[in-house]
């Protein structure tokens, strides 16, 4: 059996990781991880369908992949970030899609590389398949964590003047001045 010393760093890494998880940066990751999965799982089985099924070019396979996750994706991203009523058109859902046409033509490619690379390989029917959802979900990890450092730190970054940035972690988010009253946004005054 080994001492309780050996034990110290794994207990304040957790303790550190919880700390960070119940953050407001944490919080809004662990959203927005559900939020991508749900989208991953929309656009890897409509692209497991688009090509297994209707054996549709990678470009198409792949843009209406793309779609079909983008649109779960924006309705889970308002969850995510806590956004509630009409969104803001030039501030939020703008913006929004123009990060998602970015993220299509990645998509696209990759799986028009995945495309390339399987038949290369004389992949038939569910190995092809699979072997294209493999360079899909690897394309969608990587857009996965760059969008969430754009839209966390930009998109739906709150407004901060100079003293709140200078009183705060980088990573903790104030509330709104009107969550306090019952506002959209931030957890005060929201129901569960």
């Amino acid at each position: 059996m080994s001492p309780a010393w050996t034990w110290l760093p794994i207990a304040r890494w957790k303790s550190a990781l919880w700390t960070k998880l119940r953050s407001t940066i944490g919080v809004r990751f662990t959203r927005f991880a559900r939020a991508a999965l749900a989208a991953l799982a929309a656009s890897e089985g409509t692209l497991a369908i688009c090509d297994g099924v209707f054996h549709l070019t990678a470009g198409r396979a792949a843009v209406l992949s793309w779609f079909a996750g983008a649109v779960v994706s924006y309705l889970m991203s308002r969850w995510a970030w806590e956004r509630k009523g009409r969104p803001d058109f030039l501030r939020e859902t703008v913006p929004f899609w123009v990060i998602s046409a970015l993220v299509v033509v990645i998509l696209t490619l990759c799986t028009k590389l995945g495309y390339h690379v399987a038949a290369s390989l004389h992949l038939r029917g569910a190995e092809h398949v699979a072997f294209v959802g493999f360079f899909f979900l690897i394309a969608n990890l990587i857009t996965f964590m760059t969008r969430f450092v754009i839209f966390h730190y930009v998109l739906f970054a709150e407004p901060r003047t100079g003293a709140q940035a200078a009183e705060t972690d980088p990573d903790d988010v104030p509330p709104r001045p009107h969550a306090e009253a019952g506002g959209r946004g931030h957890r005060a005054g929201r129901s569960q």
